[in-house]
């Protein structure tokens, strides 16, 4: 019960960041700048690729390498493995992705905005399985240490704080108002706690598939790196906002992994 209370307890904090970054509809009056809206999913890119490789691509190895497993398979086959899990969630759930006209997924009679919100959700599923994993398997084997646990949690909450800001903003822009905006935006990292609970819940029965499971909740991040969020960053007007927010993101989540760990 102990990896799981953890795994719950992290993913819990991450989906509060999110609640705290939807709550920032409130403060912005009239139409959110679209410069504020690339920083926001650039930042989030950047921390994502940063946990990917510090927090569970690099852990992957060295678990792997310690039960004796061949390493290159385990993790280019549980990347591999983990950006068609998402990519098939990705043709299975109606959503609606920012300044596209066309919903992707399964035909649902379902409108705009919650398709939006289902987009956000999508991709939050990763980075609960990752927080989920980390705190149960720091818990229960030590093999990873739960300051690294905690770097994790704190970064991923980090870039949850604008990627809630990302969902509330535009839902405002669509005509929701703020109270409404601010409760869809929370909603769509409440899949985080799900998802984080499930994968804690499954590491009590397959131990040896840790590795596995890392660099498959790496391979499911980076696919929703590079399919949604450094495309969404990069739209409208060309800039560099987006990019700048990319690096920052990767060298804050870096740094506090190295710092934290």
């Amino acid at each position: 019960m102990k990896p799981i209370l953890y795994a719950l307890l992290g993913t819990m904090f991450t989906f509060m960041c999110t609640t705290i970054g939807s709550a920032l509809v409130y403060l912005f009056k009239g139409e959110v700048k679209l410069s504020y809206q690339q920083l926001f999913l650039g930042f989030a890119a950047g921390v994502m690729i940063a946990a990917s490789v510090w927090s569970l691509l690099i852990p992957s190895k060295d678990m792997a390498q310690s039960l004796g497993q061949i390493e290159w398979l385990v993790l280019s086959g549980g990347f591999i493995t983990g950006a068609i899990f998402l990519l098939l969630l990705d043709h299975i759930i109606p959503h609606q992705h920012l300044g596209e006209d066309q919903p992707e997924g399964l035909h649902a009679m379902l409108g705009k905005n919650t398709m939006l919100v289902l987009a956000v959700t999508l991709h939050n599923i990763p980075e609960g399985m990752a927080v989920g994993l980390t705190f149960a398997i720091a818990c229960q084997t030590g093999s990873i240490s739960l300051a690294s646990a905690l770097a994790l949690a704190l970064g991923i909450g980090l870039q949850n704080l604008p990627e809630g800001a990302a969902i509330s903003l535009p839902l405002k822009q669509e005509g929701m108002s703020n109270h409404k905006a601010f409760i869809m935006g929370s909603l769509s990292g409440i899949v985080e706690p799900i998802a984080g609970t499930l994968t804690a819940m499954s590491i009590q029965l397959m131990q040896t598939v840790l590795p596995f499971l890392l660099s498959f909740a790496a391979g499911a991040m980076m696919y929703v790196v590079v399919e949604e969020l450094i495309p969404e960053a990069q739209l409208g007007k060309h800039s560099h906002i987006g990019t700048f927010g990319v690096l920052s993101g990767f060298v804050i989540m870096m740094l506090m992994d190295i710092f934290l760990s």
